[in-house]
């Protein structure tokens, strides 16, 4: 177990970043109840819907409550949109035509977009002959030589595309600031297409989001930071209308758009969730940085450092060894409010590449909002921590580890 007057000491040497996530929080609280007030929601708008769904207002509410915290022109926030990948590729489906270009500029996409990318006869950009190319960071930054480099050889690509979070990197995630600048330099180049971001794990880390910045279009998932841990499934694309206009005709039909769609258990639980997700985005963010300087003390190198203000809500931890990785996952797992009782073991989860090991006992499965932790198992043995719903629940997990 940890000294618990180590936890208590480090604590308090993270007072200011606190402070200042608090204030980012108290922000991010008020944009999200004047977006409920500004769109008059009322209790009808939780009620269940069935069939065609035609006239729902809660889900089109819905919608146009993520549009108005993201500060975007158009919304789709659906139960019909079943994780973070779905949304994703929503977004790279509904925009893209055959024989289009993709700059993606931050390296490969995370693992399980691969398969959506470069899959042979599985229905893959690919196979539409879309090409997709993936330029690599330089010094853990966007290479904006490459961008000009590749423009001057291929001409524009129809989209370009950006993932913010780390994914099973050792690098931080992108800022706001730093997406401005990119976004900036694109388009002083003379692009005029879709600049996409993969924006997992990035909601209400800052004062501003990607769209209020320039991104065209960008997605995510519920059953991270922006459902609160209280929303059960689900998914967003949010950004200018043109594009979500692309990405409804993908998600239904091209006949009908966004015009159906039901859902039979109701709306109150994704409206919670947004309410509920600057303050669990709060509590996340202490908890993964408390876990960051205790480790930290304990001779343990950690990602993002303790002076910068995170991009997301991951805190990427190198054991340099598979057993005292494995024992760090396993030990978030004994310390879960669901399946304690569980040997979290590696397997060969679909979509990666490596055997994953996972840590989720959530209320909602597979929730990251939720303490979680996960791996890759292959050196240097990196674990991805995110969460939890509370602060207190993370240092308690804190507290039980066993290094």
């Amino acid at each position: 177990m940890i000294d618990v007057n180590l936890i208590e000491n480090c604590e308090k040497k993270l007072e200011k970043q606190f402070r200042r996530f608090e204030q980012v929080a108290l922000f991010n609280q008020e944009k999200v109840l004047n977006a409920f007030k500004k769109n008059k929601l009322a209790l009808r708008h939780f009620s269940a819907t069935s069939g065609y769904g035609y006239g729902d207002e809660g889900r089109d509410t819905l919608n146009l409550v993520v549009a108005d915290v993201f500060n975007a022109e158009s919304a789709i926030c659906s139960p019909n949109i079943v994780s973070g990948t779905h949304a994703l590729s929503l977004c790279l489906y509904g925009v893209l035509r055959p024989n289009d270009k993709v700059l993606c500029i931050t390296g490969e996409p995370y693992d399980t977009l691969r398969d959506i990318v470069y899959g042979q006869g599985n229905g893959s950009l690919k196979d539409y002959n879309i090409t997709f190319t993936a330029l690599p960071l330089k010094n853990d930054a966007i290479d904006k030589q490459k961008i000009e480099e590749y423009i001057k050889e291929n001409g524009f690509p129809k989209m370009i595309y950006l993932q913010r979070s780390r994914g099973y990197e050792w690098r931080n995630a992108l800022r706001i600031f730093e997406i401005e600048d990119i976004v900036s330099y694109i388009k002083s180049l003379g692009f005029s297409g879709c600049i996409m971001l993969d924006n997992c794990y990035g909601e209400f880390l800052e004062e501003r989001e990607a769209t209020e910045v320039g991104v065209n279009l960008m997605a995510g998932s519920l059953i991270k930071n922006l459902g609160g841990g209280i929303a059960p499934t689900g998914g967003y694309v949010v950004g200018d209308k043109l594009y979500v206009d692309m990405v409804q005709n993908r998600l239904t039909a091209p006949s009908i758009g966004g015009e159906v769609g039901s859902y039979m258990g109701g709306y109150q639980a994704f409206f919670q969730g947004i309410f509920m997700a600057p303050h669990v985005v709060l509590q996340s963010l202490k908890g993964t940085c408390l876990f960051g300087a205790v480790l930290n003390e304990l001779g343990y190198q950690t990602s993002p450092s303790l002076d910068e203000h995170p991009g997301d809500i991951i805190r990427a931890i190198k054991f340099n060894n598979a057993e005292k990785l494995i024992s760090f996952i396993q030990t978030i797992q004994k310390n879960s409010p669901i399946d304690s009782y569980v040997d979290a073991l590696p397997w060969a989860m679909p979509g990666y590449e490596d055997e994953v090991i996972m840590a989720a006992g959530c209320f909602v499965q597979g929730s990251s909002i939720e303490l979680s932790a996960d791996a890759p198992i292959k050196p240097p043995y990196i674990a991805y921590l995110q969460g939890g719903l509370t602060f207190e629940h993370c240092k308690i997990a804190l507290k039980n580890l066993n290094l």
